[in-house]
């Protein structure tokens, strides 16, 4: 069975796990989905999980503090520059190797704007959606090394009863 296949078997599997498990704990489905594609564009290594994860975490706090300086600040142009100097920042914490993933702090940003600022469900289905793509990824190709493997071995039972 190819590769491809297998992660896809085991992504659809999973995501349907995971749309359970956010209503069931009322958790944002989509957030849990971006977060999970948040990692599959990564390298897709245990250090990216964490990459991932730090940045997205991130990007609910820069929302947060966005946020947070709107509510102080009523001045539209001074939000403006708000906006621009966290979006500046954003970018400039990727000089940590821990939050180089710049896209992953305008998901988590850009979700904590989209669910009203409820940066506490955000986080939670942020990283466990994370979780859940490492999940995905890894037992997918968990499942075709196993197969892979069943495959070899039934080719050596079949060559070797041909003798």
């Amino acid at each position: 069975m190819p590769q491809l296949f297998c992660i896809a078997l085991t992504t659809g599997l999973l995501s349907g796990l995971w749309a359970w498990i956010a209503d069931s704990f009322h958790l944002l489905t989509w957030t849990g989905f971006l977060g999970c594609t948040s990692f599959f564009a990564t390298q897709g290594d245990l250090r990216s999980l964490m990459g991932s994860i730090a940045s997205n975490i991130s990007g609910v706090v820069w929302a947060m503090v966005m946020i947070y300086a709107s509510t102080i600040i009523e001045s539209s142009v001074i939000n403006y520059v708000i906006i621009a100097v966290v979006s500046f920042l954003m970018c400039a914490q990727a000089h940590k190797k821990w939050l180089a993933y710049i896209p992953g702090t305008f998901i988590g940003a850009c979700t904590t704007f989209a669910a009203d600022g409820n940066w506490k469900v955000v986080a939670i289905s942020l990283f466990v959606g994370a979780l859940m793509g490492y999940a995905m990824k890894h037992s997918g190709l968990y499942l075709h090394l196993f197969l892979k493997k069943e495959q070899t071995s039934d080719n050596l039972t079949e060559s070797t009863q041909n003798y």
